[in-house]
């Protein structure tokens, strides 16, 4: 077979590697990554001054959750904080997941993707600027406060028994509004699909599963997500993931990929 000079990178222990039309080596691809997600960032700050002093909204659109949700015997809020309230080694548990099982794993998985499957992170990263745009929009347009800020009688676990997540992500850098859709399970979640896609490792695939329920679990018993929040994210990602994966299988010449974006 002819060489072409390329060096090809070693695939990581039980990951099939999809064979990708544009790998994504170099300097520019890499660039125009950082660029993309810059940008997204750019427009999470825009929206957040938006919503910034909408308050009276927030608490007003949360109130009608809490009403729906009690009508649909989802109220479950107060029960599963209850089950974890008393147990520091749980609340500790649900604290860490809820910290260090967003960000830390959605980057580390992203650069995974990006250097042994390329095809795999672009869906991943289609599905989560489709999602997240669309997110975006209902957080301007229906803020909604938490449940740690009064709604229900629960306990901002996170705030009161964590020092960590406030210093990663200070309140000042945070939507306070954004409860609806939990993109913080939304993401997840798509991230649970793409490793259960690329991998054939048992581990990994058991991961794959576990860590989105994990993170379900961990956002309401820590006051900062409604069941239905949960719900809507878990919808939303599913439909960037069906738009992302509708790109990917778009003809070549039509996909912007073809340039290694």
């Amino acid at each position: 077979m002819k060489d072409t000079g390329r060096r090809r990178i070693a695939p990581l222990r039980g990951v099939r590697v999809p064979p990708p039309d544009a790998p994504l080596v170099g300097w520019r691809p890499l660039m125009v990554q950082v660029v993309l997600f810059v940008g997204a960032a750019i427009s999470y700050f825009a929206v957040r001054d938006l919503t910034e002093g909408s308050r009276a909204a927030a608490d007003a659109n949360a109130d009608r959750i809490v009403s729906l949700q009690r009508r649909l015997g989802i109220d479950l809020e107060t029960t599963l904080q209850g089950l974890i309230i008393d147990h520091d080694l749980l609340i500790d548990l649900a604290n860490w997941i809820y910290i260090y099982g967003h960000w830390p794993l959605i980057g580390i998985t992203l650069v995974m993707l990006f250097l042994r499957a390329p095809a795999e992170y672009r869906i991943l990263r289609n599905a989560m600027f489709i999602s997240g745009g669309i997110g975006l929009v209902i957080f301007a347009m229906y803020p909604v406060a938490p449940p740690r800020f009064g709604a229900l009688e629960v306990f901002d676990t996170v705030t009161n028994r964590s020092d960590s997540y406030r210093t990663l992500q200070p309140p000042g850098l945070i939507n306070r509004y954004a409860a609806m859709p939990s993109l913080h399970f939304g993401w997840n979640l798509l991230v649970g699909i793409v490793v259960w896609r690329v991998t054939s490792s048992r581990l990994l695939k058991a991961a794959a599963v576990v860590v989105p329920v994990a993170m379900a679990f961990a956002v309401v018993v820590t006051g900062n997500h409604y069941v239905a929040d949960v719900v809507a994210g878990g919808a939303l990602a599913l439909v960037g993931l069906a738009c992302a994966l509708l790109i990917a299988s778009a003809p070549a010449t039509a996909r912007s990929d073809r340039v290694g974006t």
